[in-house]
């Protein structure tokens, strides 16, 4: 599915550069990374009921940065390519944040969740 490597990449990246002194954070970028694979290969991730909080959390973190950091840099830059990529990878991680922490909210029904993703942009 190398459709989705630009997103995999991204996630990696995070993952990467993240500082893991903290090992709730560690865990995250753990996350972040174990989901880039199943990305890159698939265009889905599994997220257990027990990670839901932690990988949303996660997601929340690239959206964040990827807001804050690089799309300024590339609307600056005139990127057009790029700012479509970016804004889809923002868009789709605070849907995975949702998704997850709409599913963590239903404790009694906690379970298991796949995440699709739409198709990359062109």
């Amino acid at each position: 599915m190398s459709d989705y490597r630009f997103y995999a990449s991204i996630l990696r990246f995070v993952a990467r550069k993240t500082e893991r002194a903290d090992p709730r954070i560690a865990a995250m970028m753990d996350r972040l990374e174990e989901t880039a694979g199943q990305i890159e290969s698939q265009g889905l991730f599994d997220v257990a009921a027990d990670q839901l909080e932690n990988t949303a959390r996660a997601f929340a973190g690239v959206a964040g940065f990827l807001q804050k950091q690089i799309l300024p840099e590339a609307i600056a830059a005139g990127n057009q390519p790029g700012e479509t990529q970016i804004r889809w990878a923002i868009d789709n991680a605070m849907d995975a944040v949702n998704n997850l922490l709409a599913r963590a909210a239903l404790a009694e029904k906690k379970t298991d969740i796949r995440i699709t993703l739409p198709p990359p942009p062109q």
